[in-house]
């Protein structure tokens, strides 16, 4: 059984994370299944366009807590590896030469955060919640952090990345991290606006033009992946401190933190 579905309409690939049940978090296996799709799809010269999406009332609620759990058991350099699996997955969707949309169809954390800050558009409706909670954990948003950061901009990134606060939609549309939102029933017309324009441009000069767009802001592959293996064995380090796993442990217990004043 898959944690994604792939269907393909009209040259569009759409890949739907498909964990309604545990709001389609991330573990090892949804990680491997949608950075090959997403490469499959960069691949595949009949795919125009990507949209991406959650099934069920979530976009995606970030990293499943059974995941987590091992994780918290696992060596540094066991860390390291698992973040740098994640690290490709953003990467190949940053990178990916087909245009991605996320249509975010609910709540985005943490690592759902990531996600539709990869994308070139991403349009939400207008009840989703977000947020970049790690610090309530004792770590940091790390593999996500430079494709959030050119998101919603270094002011913004301070912020959200220190006190670990929700916001909804419409803040995430001043800052950036969505293009638009808009009701549940528009959503779906609104992503086929998006589509439409694609569809008018010559897919060899968008490709093109998306590289640029990255290239002109100082982010390619090479400077991607370093960044990307130094922000893993951060995360890594974090993980296995004292502090991490006290907050990995109150998170899965559903305590209060040590550090927590009352």
């Amino acid at each position: 059984m898959s944690f994604i579905q792939i269907a393909d309409h009209d040259s569009v690939r759409r890949i739907t994370l498909d964990r309604p049940e545990l709001h389609n978090a991330f573990d090892d296996r949804l990680i491997a299944e949608l950075t090959a799709a997403i490469e499959a799809a960069g691949n595949d010269a009949t795919v125009r366009a990507v949209v991406l999406t959650g099934a069920g009332a979530s976009f995606s609620a970030g990293a499943d807590m059974n995941w987590m759990r091992g994780m918290a058991k696992a060596s540094e350099q066991e860390n390291r590896e698992d973040s740098l699996k994640l690290a490709r997955l953003m990467r190949s969707l940053q990178f990916c030469p087909k245009p991605t949309v996320a249509r975010v169809n609910g709540a985005a954390y943490g690592g759902g955060v990531g996600l539709v800050a990869c994308c070139d558009i991403a349009i939400g409706v207008e009840t989703a919640k977000f947020g970049l909670t790690e610090v309530k954990l004792g770590l940091v948003p790390a593999v996500i952090s430079p494709y959030v950061v050119q998101a919603i901009g270094l002011r913004q990134a301070r912020r959200l990345f220190v006190t670990g606060e929700l916001f909804d939609a419409q803040a995430a549309q001043a800052m950036g991290l969505l293009h638009r939102s808009v009701a549940a029933d528009a959503l779906d017309d609104a992503i086929d606006g998006v589509l439409k324009l694609f569809a008018k441009t010559g897919p060899q000069a968008q490709a093109e033009a998306k590289q640029l767009a990255l290239r002109m802001a100082g982010t390619t592959i090479a400077s991607a992946e370093q960044i990307d293996r130094d922000n893993a064995t951060l995360i890594a380090r974090l993980r296995v401190s004292e502090e991490g796993q006290e907050g990995l442990s109150a998170f899965l217990d559903k305590r209060a933190a040590a550090w927590i004043v009352h």
